[in-house]
C-alpha cells in the first residue's frame, strides 16, 4: 500500500460523519445516495462531498442504476491497512520480546554461576 493510499484512507476516516456514512452504507448495501443523505443533518451537497472522498479512498463503491446511484461498502482498504500495520507492529514487538527473553535467560545463567552448585545441606534446608 503506497503512502498516498494510506493518506487518502486516513483522511477519509478522519471525520466522524464519514465513519457514520460508512457504517450506514455497510448496514444497508445498495443504499441510494438520497437514503444516506436523509440520515444526516447536513446538506445533500455536503454528503455528496463526503461520499466522493470515501469513494476516492476506495472505501465505497457505487454503481449507477438508471438515475440513481447505489452505494456499497468496500472493506478491502481497511483490511489492507490492518494487515500492513499488524505485520509491522507484530514484527516490532516480536523482536523486542526475543531480546527481553535473551536478557532474562542471560541474567538467570549469570545468577546460577555466582551461586555455584547447591550443596546437600542447601537442598535439605530447602526441602
Amino acid at each position: 500500500m503506497s503512502p498516498d493510499e494510506l493518506d487518502r484512507i486516513f483522511a477519509a476516516l478522519s471525520l466522524a460523519v464519514r465513519r457514520e456514512i460508512l457504517d450506514a452504507v455497510e448496514a444497508h448495501p445498495g443504499a441510494r445516495v438520497r437514503d444516506i443523505a436523509d440520515r444526516f443533518p447536513i446538506s445533500r451537497v455536503a454528503v455528496m462531498r463526503h461520499l466522493r472522498l470515501l469513494e476516492e479512498a476506495g472505501l465505497l463503491t457505487s454503481e449507477k442504476q438508471g438515475r440513481e446511484r447505489r452505494l456499497y461498502f468496500n472493506p478491502v482498504p481497511i483490511q489492507a491497512l490492518r494487515d500492513e500495520w499488524t505485520r509491522r507492529y507484530a514484527s516490532f514487538w516480536s523482536e523486542r520480546m526475543a531480546d527481553l527473553k535473551s536478557r532474562i535467560e542471560a541474567d538467570a545463567d549469570a545468577s546460577a554461576d555466582t551461586r555455584g552448585p547447591a550443596s546437600r545441606e542447601d537442598i535439605a534446608d530447602a526441602g
